[in-house]
This record gives C-alpha cells, sequence and structure tokens, in this order.
C-alpha cells in the first residue's frame, strides 16, 4: 500500500469510527436535528483533546504526522478494540502501537491471588505510572486504611 492509499484508508476508518459514535454515548446533549450519524468533527476534537482544524486535515487524508499521543486520545475517543487500535497506528504512522497493559488499572484474578497466597507477607503490585492496582489482606493490616 502506497502512501495516498494509506492516507484515505486512514481518512475512511477515521470517518467510519466518528459516524458510529452517538453523541449521547460521549455524554453530549443533542440539541438540534443531524443530517448524518455520529459526532461532529468538532465534538470530536473537543473530547479528544485536539484541534478541529489539525483534526479535519488528518481525517481528509493529508500527508501529516501524528504523534502517538494523539492515536491513543482518538483510540479512547472511539472506544477501539486492540484491532481496530493496532490498524489505527498501522495507518497513520506504519507502525505497531506500544503495548497499553502499562496504563492498566487493575489486575487479572489470577495475579490476586497469587498475592492472597502470600499469606503474612504485605505486597502490592504497581504500573508504570505508580497507581497501586492489587493488594493482599497483609498489606491491608500493615497499612490500616489502605483499599478506602
Amino acid at each position: 500500500m502506497n502512501d495516498t492509499q494509506r492516507h484515505q484508508e486512514l481518512a475512511h476508518f477515521l470517518r467510519t469510527r466518528r459516524e458510529r459514535i452517538s453523541p449521547e454515548a460521549a455524554g453530549l446533549s443533542v440539541r438540534s436535528r443531524r443530517r448524518t450519524p455520529g459526532l461532529r468533527r468538532e465534538e470530536l476534537s473537543q473530547l479528544a483533546g485536539i484541534g478541529v482544524t489539525w483534526y479535519t486535515r488528518l481525517e481528509q487524508g493529508q500527508d501529516i504526522i501524528v504523534s502517538p499521543q494523539v492515536l491513543e486520545s482518538l483510540a479512547r475517543v472511539f472506544n477501539l478494540n486492540a484491532a481496530e487500535r493496532h490498524h489505527l497506528f498501522v495507518l497513520a504512522r506504519e507502525e505497531v502501537p506500544a503495548d497499553p497493559y502499562p496504563f492498566t488499572s487493575q489486575i487479572s484474578p489470577q495475579l490476586q491471588n497469587v498475592l492472597d497466597t502470600m499469606g503474612n507477607s504485605p505486597a502490592y503490585i504497581i504500573n508504570p505510572r505508580w497507581d497501586i492496582i492489587g493488594w493482599n489482606q497483609a498489606m491491608r493490616s500493615v497499612f490500616s486504611g489502605f483499599d478506602e
């Protein structure tokens, strides 16, 4: 796929994802009748924290450089699954996105089970942002009010 085709595919991908999000689902009030389904570019730009002109250029398939942070913001607003997020990054940057796991806010039940089987040893798990995302009963005992 050449650059022109990739940009056209990115434009189509962005448009179709924007059209499938209702204003109500995005937490916006609808004041007037809409000619097309989904969010307006202005609304999407506001939710993603990017400029409407810049987003419009991106959705029109113009050759612009997109940061991973902007793509992550768009993926969040579009509520993309892992495959769609991957596709967005490949179309926009010709690269695979970084693993989203470091930004998780919870641990798996299996990992919680490991913590719970540690007996009297206080233990906790943090993510790369230093958010505490899991702990065991011994941790609660050592630090009262820990999980409030």
